[in-house]
């Protein structure tokens, strides 16, 4: 018992008063921000508020990426919308929230256990990048109508960037220079180095007051919706909405751990300690099962939120059990006091750190443009997906461009590498002869994945056997996998009876013991003959010494016999 609690304290580490203003912060962004995200997404937006309080406190106790608050967002709002839409229930009803965060708990839950983060390891940098730094433009023009009182059309989010810019005349001075105001005080704290820390923090509470006591005409998150004065009870699914909302859970879940996957990188643990996917996905999923028992709209990890508690200081996980506690302890009190935030301050605020995320992207972008060209295309289409089609359509697509950016990498890994023995019998590397030359032992080393991308290259790499009388390849295959593409296996099968019908002999050199079975299952062992695969050794050029002695034997029989 003592040794668990002591590994958990290892875990947790000891807050620090930057932790605590940080999560003070924070805690204060969920009220406004939370509430228009719900509002927006025509939930209630007491349902936002509290995807403030119970998700952040277990997401920051269980999840592996330290700075990483477990929130709403707009996404999982706009994604929770469709889904509460196309099952046809009322996103009033309590019990169908309910239903709804559960099922997206279990989900996080069940893919987090069954290992399913692997597959975020198949989404290429390029597509990441351009995903996060699409997902900090939708971001900042979430407030753009907080900050400046006008909300610019537009089917995507670059024509709104567009409309909003050239659109001023459209704007509300008393927001806008509220906005302007939060934004100066925030720069000049941060020239302040003792406040610097806690820059966001100073120019929320000194533009809040001083809106109060000049008492100018803007927005207040009051606007949005009464704050009770009270933590949220226990609420009770609905058991039989469940089934008609469990492909909307899942798109939800989806969206919410695409967008936690970008948290990680443009977050570091402060103590150089890794992150793990899964981990982040079970404690999601626990967040979203204790959240959806008190009325929470479905969380994840949240970029923006992250950035507000890391911009203000924070360093341990208990900057994010500090902003739901305090959240909690802000409903409690006074969420009259709460009330009072203007909108255009939290709008001000969100643009700032939206314009960081942004910039602390530069280098990445800069490092993909330098890539290579196939890369640069990648980030361009993510971000243009993410920024023009909903959310769960352009992960989809983020997912498709990985995919192939992984085939064509596969097809561009494929090697053969001539191996020659020197006067002093050591191995070195030559060129792969276009044709095989007759009573002439030659060996290739094979290097790649065994894609089946591949396959094309491969067979063109391969040396012509027309004129291969009494000749041996022995094509070493270490590097093969165990379980290779089938595709590969068949074209090893067609040019094994090519190399045979033209008086010739195929020799498998160092193959894996896992790799030599698939080969006897499927045939090929059979077809190649005695001795046709020489399994794996230590010696790393035992199999390859085997192979070319077994082929001279081989060479000098046929020579006899003639």
């Amino acid at each position: 018992m003592e040794k668990s609690v002591a590994r958990l304290g290892r875990r947790l580490g000891k807050p620090t008063a930057k932790d605590i203003t940080s999560g003070m912060a924070t805690g204060l962004f969920s009220i406004p921000e939370g509430m228009a995200y719900a509002s927006i997404a025509g939930f209630n937006p007491v349902a936002g508020l509290y995807a403030g309080v119970v998700p952040p406190i277990l997401g920051s106790l269980t999840a592996s990426t330290v700075l990483m608050i477990t929130t709403l967002t707009s996404a999982i709002a706009l994604t929770g919308q469709s889904a509460i839409a196309t099952a046809g229930l009322d996103p009033h009803d309590a019990g169908n929230i309910a239903a709804l965060t559960l099922l997206v708990g279990v989900v996080m839950v069940l893919m987090g256990v069954l290992r399913l983060g692997v597959v975020m390891s198949f989404v290429s940098n390029a597509v990441m990048v351009g995903f996060s730094t699409g997902i900090a433009l939708q971001i900042m023009t979430g407030v753009f109508k907080d900050a400046t009182g006008y909300k610019p059309p537009g089917h995507n989010k670059l024509v709104q960037v567009w409309n909003w810019l050239t659109g001023i005349s459209h704007w509300q001075s008393a927001a806008t220079w509220v906005a302007i105001a939060t934004v100066a005080v925030w720069a000049v704290a941060r020239l302040i180095p003792k406040i610097e820390a806690l820059a966001l923090l100073v120019a929320m509470v000194v533009v809040s007051v001083a809106v109060a006591i000049l008492g100018t005409d803007v927005e207040l998150v009051s606007d949005i919706a009464h704050i009770p004065g009270a933590l949220p009870g226990l609420s009770l699914p609905n058991w039989g909405a469940m089934p008609h909302l469990a492909a909307g859970a899942l798109s939800v879940a989806l969206v919410a751990l695409a967008q936690a996957a970008s948290v990680a990188p443009s977050m570091p643990n402060p103590d150089g300690s890794r992150s793990s996917v899964n981990a982040d996905f079970t404690a999601q999923g626990i967040a979203n099962l204790g959240g959806g028992l008190f009325s929470a709209l479905p969380a994840g990890g949240s970029l923006s939120r992250t950035g507000v508690a890391a911009g203000v200081g924070a360093r341990t996980r208990w900057a994010g059990v500090v902003s739901g506690v305090f959240l909690a302890l802000v409903v409690v009190t006074c969420g009259s006091l709460a009330e009072r935030i203007p909108m255009p301050v939290i709008g001000g605020l969100i643009l700032v750190v939206g314009a960081e995320l942004v910039w602390g992207k530069v280098k990445d972008i800069e490092l993909v443009w330098r890539t290579s060209k196939l890369s640069t295309a990648a980030l361009i289409a993510t971000f243009a997906a993410t920024t023009q089609l909903p959310l769960q359509q352009a992960i989809v697509i983020g997912a498709v461009l990985s995919l192939l950016l992984y085939c064509v990498q596969a097809a561009r890994q494929i090697e053969l590498v001539g191996l020659a023995r020197d006067a002093a019998g050591n191995w070195r590397t030559t060129t792969v002869p276009q044709a095989l030359p007759p009573h002439t032992v030659t060996v290739i080393d094979y290097r790649g994945s065994s894609f089946f991308a591949e396959l094309p290259r491969l067979e063109s790499a391969l040396p012509d056997v027309s004129g291969a009388r009494d000749a041996v390849l022995v094509l070493v295959l270490r590097a093969m996998p165990d379980i290779p593409s089938s595709a590969i296996l068949r074209l090893l099968e067609r040019y094994n009876r090519e190399l045979h019908d033209a008086g010739g002999r195929l020799v498998l050199a160092g193959v894996q013991p896992e790799l030599a079975e698939v080969m006897k299952h499927t045939g090929l062992l059979d077809e190649l003959g005695p001795d046709g695969v020489i399994e794996t050794e230590p010696e790393i050029f035992g199999p390859v010494t085997k192979a070319v002695e077994l082929g001279t034997n081989w060479i000098n029989s046929r020579q006899t016999q003639q």
